[in-house]
């Protein structure tokens, strides 16, 4: 379908094509609006994340280690929502199906970069409830500003340069069977599927990034909240022990939102065989609902966030009515 770019050493032929067709649904009438459908959710992640950066960012009562992790956790989900669904309105709503070969592995880059943060962000707040409710009278000297921006800088780090391994191994394959990727995004196991030569490796570490990357962490965080809920098993008043349950709901819900469809999405994937149109939708939501829901999730269901809000509001209110009163002591 596009020009070919290839070449040969060593008796051996690397064939890359100067661009990916991004192929998206087959056969599905008025798919587009799907797409706006996507417009509208990606509108509502923006505001609802800035929403609650902003919150975090002005509201002192929030600058503790817990809302850098949940700032950490909004910045991330709306990194991973810019980094995919602008690109997927571009590509099917306005018939840019095109990608180059190089942009196309910097998109893949960009998007698994910031699902894998979303769900480490997750992680470290499983830790973070864990410290709490486990040993409280330790939390504010174990669980501080400074160790928590030194677990997400080694996240940072650790997360890209894994990426960075994991997405320039397909640099080592040969593209000759078609340029056609059949998903909404340049998706590695598509891409690794046009191979025309040995693929093994990359099989091997896509197996790695599931199994380390999306089963691991949920993993970790059942057994914290197994922790959680011996020692919630403790506590001897009724009314202490509903208190800290409440502060672990909100995370709860956080993660199923994101940890269940992903993993039903995988293992019906590996049990069943999915029409290609609608393993693209279940992906696809499951990528961006979920950004979407977690600010909305946070604000509704976190007494402190819901506090801050109401005080930054009064104090917003106090400061209008203020500058009101000046305003008509200089006139008068």
């Amino acid at each position: 379908m596009n020009s070919i770019q290839s070449d040969s050493s060593a008796n051996v032929t690397f064939v890359r094509p100067a661009t990916f067709f991004l192929n998206g649904f087959s056969n599905v009438p008025h798919a587009k609006y799907y797409y706006v459908f996507l417009s509208l959710v990606y509108v509502v992640t923006v505001l609802g994340n800035s929403f609650i950066m902003c919150i975090i960012y002005l509201a002192r009562r929030l600058h503790t280690a817990k809302y850098i992790a949940v700032f950490h956790l909004a910045l991330s989900d709306l990194c991973g929502s810019s980094a995919l669904i602008p690109k997927i309105i571009d590509t099917f709503l306005f018939g840019h199906h095109d990608i180059s070969y190089e942009v196309c592995f910097v998109s893949m880059f960009f998007i698994y970069h910031f699902m894998n943060l979303q769900s480490l962000t997750l992680l470290i707040l499983a830790y973070d409830r864990l410290v709490a409710i486990c040993f409280p009278l330790r939390y504010h000297a174990i669980v501080t500003k400074q160790a928590m921006f030194l677990i997400i800088g080694l996240m940072w780090i650790v997360s890209m340069t894994y990426f960075s391994v994991h997405v320039g191994l397909l640099n080592r394959l040969s593209i000759c069977s078609s340029n056609v990727v059949n998903s909404y995004f340049c998706d590695y196991g598509p891409v690794c599927r046009l191979a025309c030569n040995d693929n093994s490796l990359n099989l091997l570490m896509g197996k790695i990034c599931f199994g380390f990357l999306i089963c691991l962490p949920p993993v970790l965080i059942i057994i914290s909240y197994f922790c959680i809920a011996l020692a919630l098993l403790k506590i001897a008043h009724g009314v202490d022990r509903i208190k800290a349950i409440k502060t672990c709901t909100s995370h709860l819900i956080l993660v199923a939102v994101f940890y269940l469809p992903i993993l039903s999405n995988n293992i019906a994937a590996a049990t069943t065989p999915i029409h290609p149109n609608a393993r693209i939708i279940n992906n696809s939501l499951t990528q961006i609902i979920p950004p979407m829901l977690n600010p909305i999730i946070y604000t509704l269901k976190t007494e402190e966030v819901m506090q801050s809000i109401k005080e930054l509001y009064k104090r917003s209110k106090v400061n209008t009515i203020s500058e009101k009163i000046m305003k008509f002591s200089v006139r008068n």
